[in-house]
């Protein structure tokens, strides 16, 4: 980045450092902060969405969709997340090449398994081998967020089925005597109140989020996890710029960086639930209540 980091074994210690933390791998771990925060800002929604969708499923009237809600919270939550983020990924990739496959190579008259291998033609490869890398990353990219969507969501199911349970039954009863469909007391009066009661298991579900995002190297994704580990190892006088292992240092930067987020998501949700209290029948509420009385 600097015309003096030309030639870094002439360098003094300041120099040195300035030449090392801005050189393009050191870029390409900064910029994986920005993939950590990104994949965050995507997948806290997404999941939500499929939770409250898997939610409302399984308080639903209808058996087969019931059902559904049912079996996709408990056999997600069941399955250790690193068991299904290895399985999952790999038989969504497979099937989308499958489906790929049959839609381009109708003529193909091999078998697509043959042992342990998966076969299909090179046009229905899934993003294509010719395709630029940056292809590459946002189709792993992508398969990142809709796993940890659909993991994080199934326990944000649970956490909202819970949630719409603990509203007053007396509530939606009232709601429909005074002539609401089923469908109004849900979005009128059960959907505005729950979120008080949800809000502690979506807070605890955040932060084992913030957590899980380590697990982006079994997805193709080079997280920060994997920089630190690349960049903090010893090198050689044959690399330019060498160094014992500081793996130590750079793993503290992270820890450092996770803490902070955390304490950052602890203030915004406290505030959070500060707001939503506002009127409820929550000790919060009544707090509230009194406090302005």
């Amino acid at each position: 980045m600097f015309e003096f980091c030309a030639d870094p074994s002439t360098l003094e210690t300041g120099p040195w450092f300035a030449c090392y933390l801005t050189n393009g791998v050191h870029l390409l771990f900064y910029q994986s902060f920005l993939t950590v925060l990104l994949l965050l800002a995507i997948t806290a929604p997404v999941a939500l969405a499929f939770g409250f969708a898997g939610a409302a499923a399984s308080r639903s009237h209808i058996a087969p969709l019931r059902w559904f809600g049912q079996v996709y919270t408990s056999m997600v939550r069941g399955v250790p997340d690193i068991v299904f983020f290895l399985f999952f990924v790999i038989a969504l990739d497979q099937a989308l090449e499958w489906i790929n496959h049959q839609i381009r190579c109708p003529d193909w008259d091999e078998p697509i398994r043959q042992g342990a291998n998966f076969t299909v033609c090179q046009a229905a490869k899934i993003p294509l081998s010719s395709s630029p890398q940056w292809v590459h990353e946002v189709y792993n990219f992508g398969v990142a967020v809709f796993t940890f969507a659909i993991v994080f969501g199934a326990f944000a199911a649970n956490v909202l089925f819970g949630a719409m349970r603990a509203v007053p039954r007396a509530q939606l009863e009232t709601a429909e005597a005074y002539g609401m469909t089923r469908r109004q007391s849900f979005w009128r009066v059960l959907v505005p109140q729950m979120w008080i009661y949800a809000l502690p298991g979506l807070s605890n579900l955040w932060m084992i989020l913030i957590k899980a995002t380590p697990l982006l190297f079994l997805l193709g994704v080079e997280d920060i996890v994997y920089w630190a580990r690349e960049l903090g190892g010893s090198r050689t006088s044959q690399f330019a710029y060498p160094h014992p292992d500081w793996r130590l240092w750079y793993f503290l930067a992270l820890l450092i960086f996770y803490l902070g987020f955390t304490r950052i998501s602890e203030v915004v949700l406290a505030r959070l639930t500060t707001r939503l209290s506002r009127g409820q029948a929550t000790m919060a509420g009544e707090a509230q209540r009194r406090a302005g009385a």
